[in-house]
């Protein structure tokens, strides 16, 4: 018999377990994969979730592991700045910074800091019941009995669709491909993150190690056949972006659907909750995916501090939470159509650098502040 039992290894998942650890409760993560392996691109992690890692002691090591980005750039085609927003301010404020980091690095990190026996591996969930506890039923034969279930298992979550059985899950029309390769990247932008934005389609890179640079790029599914070389595409963008296509091995670029879910109206029910991805998926306009995920944990370490009824804590989480996923969600959605407009490009581009820089801290901050 569980007393709580995690559903899912991912950024959210092992986040949750690190501060449960740190409130001193057991706790089992189930995870389908077989091991947790390098795969995936890099991330970002912005001021907000490396204020909770700093709470958790890894910030350093999360530090040392990726790059750090002190500014954020859209640009157009030819690599002309459209906005800039500085964050050196804002990480004076909050202690932290933002760090772009392999996906797998992080992971390995939070991993290394929890016991191996609270991870199960080759545990793909099945079915989950509700009896007097919950029954757990996994692929691989296994079944447990656990009291408190966290359903930290994506945009797809299984715990939401039978538990919950809620949850519209939204194409956003667009397609991304994401690459990682070893690259020398132009030293002025070692510290940031940059973005490009053309007529249906966008390019973006940010070193993430001391060799390693990751890159995305995203199109109007409806404007780019099936067939069409990801080369081709860009063609009319600066050099530099065929460069890193050109330089990056097939087998390290990996190509996505994006989506998000629909706000759902409730995120737990009598003794479980889902956290990140499976409650507030969102596309991945403003990189703050993981980071709520990651926000979704603290908070729920916050009201530990105060209760031990994991059904009030549940209510209390939602309530404190809702409006900000919300507010990102939303954001991130408008975000990833006005980026690839396909007609009116320039007059965007224009509009967007008449935004002042005080304007983009101020939604910066507002995505950064911890709201407990």
């Amino acid at each position: 018999m569980n007393t709580i039992s995690i559903i899912g290894a991912g950024i959210g998942g092992l986040t949750l377990g690190n501060i449960l650890k740190q409130h001193q409760y057991d706790f089992t993560i189930y995870e389908a994969a077989p091991e947790i392996k390098p795969v995936g691109a890099g991330i970002m992690m912005a001021v907000n979730a490396m204020q909770v890692f700093d709470q958790l002691g890894l910030k350093e090591k999360i530090e040392n592991a990726g790059n750090k980005v002190h500014r954020i750039v859209i640009a157009n085609e030819s690599l002309q700045p459209i906005s800039k927003t500085e964050i050196l301010e804002l990480e004076a404020q909050y202690n932290s910074c933002n760090v772009a980091i392999h996906r797998a690095e992080l992971q390995r990190i939070l991993a290394e800091n929890l016991s191996t026996e609270s991870i199960q591996l080759n545990h793909s969930l099945q079915k989950i019941e509700k009896r007097e506890n919950y029954i757990l039923d996994f692929e691989n034969g296994n079944q447990i009995e656990s009291q408190i279930v966290f359903g930290a298992d994506g945009i797809k979550s299984p715990i939401r669709n039978q538990i919950l059985k809620t949850g519209t899950i939204r194409n956003s029309g667009q397609k991304c491909w994401r690459g990682l390769l070893d690259f020398d990247l132009p030293e002025k932008h070692h510290q940031e993150a940059f973005e490009m934005w053309g007529k249906g389609k966008r390019f973006g890179f940010v070193k993430i190690s001391d060799k390693k640079v990751y890159w995305y790029a995203c199109v109007n599914e409806k404007s780019f056949g099936r067939s069409v070389e990801i080369a081709d595409i860009f063609n009319d963008f600066d050099p530099l972006v065929l460069q890193l296509i050109e330089a990056t091995a097939s087998e390290n670029i990996i190509c996505n659907t994006i989506s998000d879910l629909a706000p759902i109206p409730q995120w737990y029910s009598e003794n479980l909750c889902l956290i990140g991805d499976a409650a507030h998926a969102t596309t991945p306009n403003m990189g703050q995916g993981a980071c709520q995920a990651i926000e979704d944990a603290y908070i729920i370490g916050k009201l530990l501090e105060k209760s031990q009824d994991f059904n009030t804590i549940f209510k209390t989480f939602q309530s404190i939470r809702r409006k900000k996923v919300d507010y990102i969600v939303n954001t991130s959605r408008t975000i990833g159509k006005v980026s690839q407009w396909e007609r009116g490009n320039s007059l965007r581009n224009f509009l967007m650098g008449l935004i002042p820089e005080t304007m983009n801290q101020k939604m910066a901050k507002k995505i950064i502040e911890l709201e407990m």
